[in-house]
């Protein structure tokens, strides 16, 4: 079981991860993280949901992400998120099957 300095320093580097995502790397695309790392910002914002749910509290898909992204989905995908290649989706849909299951 993990000490309350152990779940401190786990918070803080979490929240270190969701400021690097959020504010100094917007321009990091979700489908290369997927594509390269088998993971992205919706599956960090679905793991926090996921992680409430243990602990009793619902939480839903677009609260998590608007809670994790600090602004709703339409917003950050106005602002930040740029035009797939058809590359980029082919290999995403490997990706998320590996990663995350079935659609």
């Amino acid at each position: 079981m993990p000490t309350q300095q152990e779940i401190e320093l786990q918070a803080a580097a979490f929240r270190r991860l969701q400021k690097h995502l959020m504010e100094d790397r917007t321009d990091v695309q979700n489908i290369d993280m997927m594509n390269l790392a088998g993971f992205c910002r919706n599956c960090l914002s679905r793991w926090y949901a996921e992680a409430a749910a243990e602990k009793g509290i619902e939480i839903g898909k677009e609260e998590a992400r608007e809670l994790f992204y600090g602004m709703s989905m339409q917003e950050w995908k106005a602002t930040y998120q740029t035009e797939a290649t058809d590359d980029q989706q082919k290999a995403f849909k490997t990706a998320f099957k590996e990663n995350v299951g079935q659609e």
